[in-house]
């Protein structure tokens, strides 16, 4: 049964007239605790905050003055108390209340200045379990509900950025802040517990093996709010959960205009996909619209592979992400400036580079200092209506699987290196994939279609227009390699791919007719090898 509430109604302004403060981020503390002191506010804190603030030349008053208690158990139990949860959490104007307040010696707190130990820093740097439990904060949280709920009365600040429009609010209302600000701040307030509590529960999770938790909940801070969606009608908004795995969400943008929505959600596909690519091994672009990659290559350079990768749908490419794996260089970004770019994304950029793209002023550059890590563990979320599905990454690596040749002819050397490539990238190219593969380039992909045959088609058709584009006198997808992101259920979808020129092929296998499909193969005198992993990818 619901607790029943007296419906007493919450005044509009109230004063602030006592404040306490205790943060772990210390920035901005002083010059806000200094504006709050000359606006006659009485400073209550805690352990290094306080001292923060006594250092600085300001009277604060400590925590255990109000408590008549001392901070226990190396600051683990310094607010945990009576004298201080009551005096955020008591309903002034509840004559039951202020008596119980009065009788108890409990003086009313207006605001709360309170953020986190850095629980979820400790928890990416590494460190020993029981560092990590150690900063677990559990007053903080408890003091900033407590705040949060009696909003009616209290304001709780929980993020040093909200300290200059808390002043402002404080000078415009002549020392007090307004109901409608108190209920933005503790709506703030609970957002930030329950991220904070969703980050122990999933490691917590992750600690214990538990793939799946009865309850499982996702939490992230606000990066920007975005024009729109995937379509004008439709509001977004990026959160970032700190992980700091290479990408779009911990990079660094240099030039360029605000990404959007589509922007972030390509460019993530694209970086993703480079990094199934050594930079020490070869230089590798790829090219994404629509988060499928129209082009990928490798090459001696960037620039080279730039070239390659373009050169497999020109058509595409323009209005595209490019994405590659090593850092760019003045050479490559002369070449790829001069074709309409959305955004180019790298693990770094040079001085010259940086001056080339700056040219085209809407051109977004971004660095992240580094590439994902395909093999790396994780999980992806999508949303379905009623409810979340959560899988873990997929990263699986074709240089880590047992490859099995099923056919009479082996793939030559040159073959599966070129199998090894395309399954690379079928990873990434939206089911069902067809990806044709020659030289260290893309040649003709076909993606997301509802038949494997028709993907294998609209490879191939698109092999033949980038072959007419560029003068050649037959497709590229002659003496190419395929590879498929799932089985063949039928021979159809072969038939379709050595039609198109494929010599040798790389599938999981699986289907009930694969023997039909490795009959096909033979007869016609191709390779075929089997990975024994799929990469559906809807």
């Amino acid at each position: 049964m619901a607790v029943a509430a007296k419906n007493i109604p919450a005044p509009d302004l109230v004063p602030v007239r006592r404040a306490l403060l205790s943060v772990f981020d210390k920035t901005g503390l002083i010059d806000f605790a200094r504006a709050l002191a000359a606006a006659g506010v009485e400073l209550v804190s805690t352990g290094g905050t306080a001292k923060a603030i006594a250092e600085a030349g300001m009277a604060v008053r400590d925590v255990s003055d109000l408590t008549g208690f001392p901070e226990i158990m190396d600051g683990r139990v310094k607010t945990l108390h009576p004298s201080v949860h009551g005096a955020l959490l008591g309903v002034r104007d509840d004559p039951e209340h202020a008596a119980a307040m009065r009788d108890h010696g409990i003086e009313p707190i207006d605001l709360v200045v309170s953020n986190l130990y850095p629980f979820e820093d400790v928890r990416r740097s590494g460190a020993a379990y029981a560092s990590i439990v150690e900063n677990i904060d559990i007053g903080g949280p408890a003091m900033i509900r407590a705040s949060a709920k009696n909003h009616a009365y209290v304001a709780i600040v929980t993020d040093p950025e909200d300290y200059a429009s808390v002043l402002n609010a404080l000078e415009m209302n002549f020392g007090s802040l307004s109901l409608d600000f108190r209920k933005k701040l503790a709506a703030k307030a609970f957002a930030r517990t329950a991220s904070y509590d969703a980050a122990i529960s999933g490691w917590f999770a992750e600690a214990l093996e538990v793939e799946h938790p009865t309850w499982r909940a996702f939490g992230g801070r606000l990066d920007q709010v975005m024009r729109y969606g995937e379509n004008p009608h439709q509001s977004a908004g990026f959160y970032v959960d700190g992980d700091k795995r290479p990408g779009v969400a911990t990079a660094r943008q240099l030039q360029g205009k605000q990404l959007s929505y589509n922007n972030i959600n390509d460019t993530d596909a694209a970086f993703e996909l480079v990094g199934e690519f050594d930079p020490g091994r070869s230089a590798t672009v790829a090219i994404i619209k629509h988060a499928n990659p129209c082009g990928v290559a490798e090459g001696a350079s960037l620039k080279a592979a730039y070239a390659k990768a373009f050169a497999c749908d020109p058509v595409s490419a323009f209005g595209g992400i490019v994405a590659m794996n090593r850092t760019l260089d003045a050479e490559a970004a002369e070449e790829i400036v001069k074709t309409f770019t959305e955004v180019i994304i790298a693990p770094g950029a040079s001085e010259e580079a940086i001056g080339i793209v700056a040219a085209k002023k809407n051109l977004r550059l971004l660095v992240t200092g580094g590439l994902p890590d395909p093999r790396a563990a994780g999980s992806t979320v999508k949303s379905v209506s009623g409810g979340l599905l959560v899988q873990g990454r997929d990263n699986a690596v074709v240089d880590d699987l047992d490859l099995k040749v099923v056919t009479r002819r082996a793939p030559t050397p040159a073959e599966m290196a070129d199998l090894k490539f395309a399954f690379r990238i079928a990873k990434h190219v939206k089911s069902n994939a067809i990806i044709y593969v020659r030289d260290g380039a893309t040649v003709g992909i076909g993606a997301g279609q509802m038949s494997r045959v028709d993907s294998s088609r609209i490879a191939a058709r698109k092999a033949l227009d980038a072959a007419e584009a560029a003068g050649l006198a037959e497709p590229l997808t002659k003496n190419s390699v395929v590879a498929s992101d799932a089985f063949f259920p039928f021979a159809d979808g072969l038939l379709s791919a050595i039609e198109a020129g494929a010599t040798a092929v790389i599938q999981p296998g699986g289907s009930m007719r694969d023997d039909d499909v490795v009959a096909a193969a033979d007869a016609h005198g191709i390779a075929m090898v089997f990975t024994g992993v799929r990469h559906f990818r809807h």
